[in-house]
Protein backbone atom coordinates (compact mmCIF):
# COMPACT_ATOMS: atom_id res chain seq x y z
CA UNK A 1 0.00 0.00 0.00
CA UNK A 2 1.22 3.39 -0.72
CA UNK A 3 1.50 5.97 2.01
CA UNK A 4 2.81 9.08 0.04
CA UNK A 5 1.98 10.42 -3.61
CA UNK A 6 5.42 10.65 -4.45
CA UNK A 7 6.51 7.27 -3.35
CA UNK A 8 3.54 5.92 -6.08
CA UNK A 9 4.67 8.35 -8.49
CA UNK A 10 8.00 6.80 -8.65
CA UNK A 11 6.83 3.31 -8.81
CA UNK A 12 4.36 4.11 -11.46
CA UNK A 13 6.46 5.54 -13.77
CA UNK A 14 9.15 3.28 -14.18
CA UNK A 15 6.68 0.19 -14.12
CA UNK A 16 4.67 2.33 -16.60
CA UNK A 17 8.13 3.06 -18.45
CA UNK A 18 8.55 -1.16 -18.89
CA UNK A 19 4.74 -1.44 -19.78
CA UNK A 20 5.39 0.87 -22.41
CA UNK A 21 7.85 -0.99 -24.18
CA UNK A 22 6.33 -3.90 -24.28
CA UNK A 23 3.42 -2.20 -26.00
CA UNK A 24 5.86 -0.30 -28.41
CA UNK A 25 7.25 -3.83 -29.07
CA UNK A 26 3.86 -5.56 -30.12
CA UNK A 27 3.15 -5.48 -33.93
CA UNK A 28 -0.40 -5.24 -35.66
CA UNK A 29 -0.01 -8.80 -36.13
CA UNK A 30 0.91 -10.01 -33.13
CA UNK A 31 -2.34 -8.69 -31.31
CA UNK A 32 -3.87 -11.32 -32.56
CA UNK A 33 -1.84 -13.97 -30.68
CA UNK A 34 -3.84 -16.24 -28.55
CA UNK A 35 -3.05 -19.11 -25.86
CA UNK A 36 -7.09 -21.02 -26.55
CA UNK A 37 -9.42 -19.44 -28.46
CA UNK A 38 -11.15 -19.15 -25.19
CA UNK A 39 -8.28 -16.80 -23.49
CA UNK A 40 -7.56 -13.15 -24.23
CA UNK A 41 -5.33 -12.71 -27.40
CA UNK A 42 -2.16 -10.43 -26.85
CA UNK A 43 -4.23 -7.52 -28.38
CA UNK A 44 -6.92 -7.96 -25.67
CA UNK A 45 -4.41 -7.86 -22.86
CA UNK A 46 -2.58 -5.12 -23.86
CA UNK A 47 -5.90 -2.77 -24.21
CA UNK A 48 -7.04 -4.43 -20.79
CA UNK A 49 -4.36 -3.12 -19.54
CA UNK A 50 -4.86 0.51 -20.79
CA UNK A 51 -8.74 0.55 -19.59
CA UNK A 52 -8.01 -0.72 -16.51
CA UNK A 53 -6.37 2.61 -15.12
CA UNK A 54 -9.18 4.42 -15.46
CA UNK A 55 -11.90 1.52 -14.55
CA UNK A 56 -10.32 1.06 -11.60
CA UNK A 57 -9.13 4.59 -10.64
CA UNK A 58 -12.42 6.24 -11.78
CA UNK A 59 -13.96 3.86 -8.50
CA UNK A 60 -11.87 6.13 -6.58
CA UNK A 61 -13.50 9.68 -7.72
CA UNK A 62 -10.39 10.33 -9.36
CA UNK A 63 -10.76 12.55 -12.35
CA UNK A 64 -9.17 12.69 -15.60
CA UNK A 65 -9.35 11.53 -19.28
CA UNK A 66 -8.43 8.02 -20.06
CA UNK A 67 -10.15 4.96 -22.89
CA UNK A 68 -13.06 3.69 -21.04
CA UNK A 69 -13.21 -0.01 -19.78
CA UNK A 70 -15.80 -1.20 -22.46
CA UNK A 71 -14.24 0.97 -25.49
CA UNK A 72 -13.31 -1.32 -28.46
CA UNK A 73 -9.73 -2.89 -28.65
CA UNK A 74 -8.06 -0.40 -31.60
CA UNK A 75 -6.57 -2.35 -34.52
CA UNK A 76 -3.15 -1.48 -34.18
CA UNK A 77 -0.34 -1.58 -31.71
CA UNK A 78 0.81 1.79 -32.40
CA UNK A 79 -2.81 3.07 -31.02
CA UNK A 80 -3.00 0.79 -27.74
CA UNK A 81 0.56 2.34 -27.03
CA UNK A 82 -0.34 5.83 -27.66
CA UNK A 83 -3.26 4.88 -25.29
CA UNK A 84 -1.37 3.64 -22.86
CA UNK A 85 1.30 7.02 -22.77
CA UNK A 86 -2.27 9.33 -22.87
CA UNK A 87 -4.09 7.29 -19.56
CA UNK A 88 -0.76 6.76 -17.90
CA UNK A 89 0.31 10.45 -17.95
CA UNK A 90 -3.56 11.46 -16.79
CA UNK A 91 -2.90 9.19 -14.14
CA UNK A 92 -0.27 10.57 -12.46
CA UNK A 93 -1.72 14.17 -13.15
CA UNK A 94 -4.96 13.95 -11.40
CA UNK A 95 -3.68 11.96 -8.29
CA UNK A 96 -0.95 14.98 -8.20
CA UNK A 97 -3.99 17.56 -8.42
CA UNK A 98 -6.73 15.97 -6.66
CA UNK A 99 -5.29 13.94 -4.00
CA UNK A 100 -2.54 14.07 -1.30
CA UNK A 101 -1.05 11.80 1.07
CA UNK A 102 -4.16 11.45 3.56
CA UNK A 103 -5.94 10.84 0.62
CA UNK A 104 -4.04 8.05 0.05
CA UNK A 105 -5.67 6.80 3.22
CA UNK A 106 -9.16 6.99 2.36
CA UNK A 107 -11.71 3.86 1.58
CA UNK A 108 -13.68 3.60 -1.55
CA UNK A 109 -15.74 0.45 -2.48
CA UNK A 110 -13.85 -1.42 -4.89
CA UNK A 111 -15.73 -4.64 -5.98
CA UNK A 112 -17.69 -5.01 -3.25
CA UNK A 113 -14.96 -4.41 -1.03
CA UNK A 114 -13.42 -1.57 1.00
CA UNK A 115 -10.11 -0.38 -0.01
CA UNK A 116 -7.54 2.11 0.90
CA UNK A 117 -6.98 4.30 -2.09
CA UNK A 118 -3.37 3.70 -1.32
CA UNK A 119 -4.12 0.02 -1.77
CA UNK A 120 -6.05 0.58 -4.79
CA UNK A 121 -2.72 2.30 -6.50
CA UNK A 122 -0.96 -1.00 -5.26
CA UNK A 123 -3.01 -3.45 -6.80
CA UNK A 124 -3.22 -1.22 -9.91
CA UNK A 125 0.45 -1.66 -10.59
CA UNK A 126 0.09 -5.74 -9.55
CA UNK A 127 -2.82 -6.09 -11.92
CA UNK A 128 -0.44 -4.08 -15.01
CA UNK A 129 2.25 -6.67 -13.88
CA UNK A 130 0.02 -9.65 -13.91
CA UNK A 131 -0.99 -9.25 -17.80
CA UNK A 132 2.42 -8.00 -18.90
CA UNK A 133 4.03 -10.93 -18.11
CA UNK A 134 1.09 -13.03 -20.07
CA UNK A 135 1.63 -10.56 -22.59
CA UNK A 136 5.36 -11.16 -22.93
CA UNK A 137 4.77 -15.48 -23.35
CA UNK A 138 1.97 -14.44 -25.98
CA UNK A 139 4.80 -11.99 -27.75
CA UNK A 140 7.09 -15.13 -27.23
CA UNK A 141 4.82 -17.08 -29.12
CA UNK A 142 4.07 -14.05 -31.74
CA UNK A 143 7.65 -14.44 -32.63
CA UNK A 144 8.48 -10.97 -31.66
CA UNK A 145 11.12 -9.92 -29.07
CA UNK A 146 10.73 -8.98 -25.96
CA UNK A 147 12.22 -6.10 -24.42
CA UNK A 148 14.25 -6.88 -20.91
CA UNK A 149 11.75 -5.52 -17.52
CA UNK A 150 14.01 -6.20 -14.67
CA UNK A 151 16.56 -7.83 -16.49
CA UNK A 152 17.67 -8.60 -20.06
CA UNK A 153 15.41 -10.61 -21.85
CA UNK A 154 17.38 -13.53 -23.78
CA UNK A 155 18.31 -11.82 -26.92
CA UNK A 156 19.99 -8.81 -24.99
CA UNK A 157 22.38 -10.68 -23.00
CA UNK A 158 24.39 -10.18 -25.71
CA UNK A 159 24.27 -6.48 -25.44
CA UNK A 160 26.08 -6.77 -22.37
CA UNK A 161 29.11 -8.91 -23.67
CA UNK A 162 27.41 -11.76 -22.16
CA UNK A 163 26.02 -15.32 -22.58
CA UNK A 164 22.50 -16.25 -22.27
CA UNK A 165 21.44 -18.53 -18.95
CA UNK A 166 21.47 -22.19 -20.26
CA UNK A 167 18.00 -23.12 -20.69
Amino acid sequence: MFLTIHSFIQTWENESRSTQRILDACTDESLKQEVTPQDRTLGRLAWHIVTSVHEMMSRTGLEFEAAEHDSPVPATAKEIAQQWAQASEALVQAIRTQWNDSTLLEEREMYGMQWANGLTLSILISHMIHHRGQMTVLMRQAGLKVPGVYGPAREEWSEFGMEPPAV
